[in-house]
């Protein structure tokens, strides 16, 4: 059966990529065109971000550099204690809606300190793949098509992903807690 999954798994892409073409041929579609075409709009839309991008990465900086985000770290530790969550994960619960790199950055070093199979690894691993960097997404993904009011996006958003961080300690201490 892994034998069959893996052979699957290496033709998908192949096979729907000669798939698209040849429907494109027979439908008369000028592939080449179309593909440079593509190619021209992503690069305007890419350039288009540039200053989004700029000001999300200047305020994170900022965020960080000022000190702010440990302040907030501790601010919140008693609070979310009381329910059960380490501290030890919530630079990650703060900063994964903000940026992927630095979330990113902050379960490499969990599992550093704490080990990949420690219930600290499991719950920061669980975390970074149950929830979304949601600034990020708002900024890049709004900006391209110019949406300006993202509020209820936002509210949703952050309720998601504080809803997968709470359920990742939740189920990482139920299973292997």
């Amino acid at each position: 059966m892994t034998d069959i999954m893996n052979t699957v798994s290496a033709w998908a892409i192949p096979v729907l990529v000669v798939v698209v073409v040849a429907y494109a041929a027979w439908k008369r579609v000028p592939v080449f065109e179309t593909f440079v075409e593509g190619g021209k709009e992503g690069f305007a839309i890419a350039v288009n971000l540039i200053p989004y991008m700029v000001a999300m990465l200047v305020g994170l900086g900022i965020f960080r550099e000022s000190g702010a985000f440990d302040l907030f770290v501790r601010l919140l530790e008693p609070l979310t204690s009381l329910v059960g969550i380490p501290g030890e994960v919530l630079p990650l619960a703060i900063m994964r809606p903000i940026s992927g790199n630095g979330a990113l950055a902050i379960v490499a070093e969990t599992m550093q300190r704490y080990g990949p199979d420690s219930l600290l690894g499991l719950i920061a691993c669980t975390m970074q793949g149950s929830t979304d960097t949601t600034f990020y997404i708002l900024t890049v993904y709004f900006g391209s098509v110019g949406v300006r009011n993202a509020r209820y996006s936002l509210k949703v958003g952050l309720l998601a992903d504080i809803t997968g961080f709470l359920v990742s300690v939740f189920v990482c201490k139920l299973v292997f807690g």
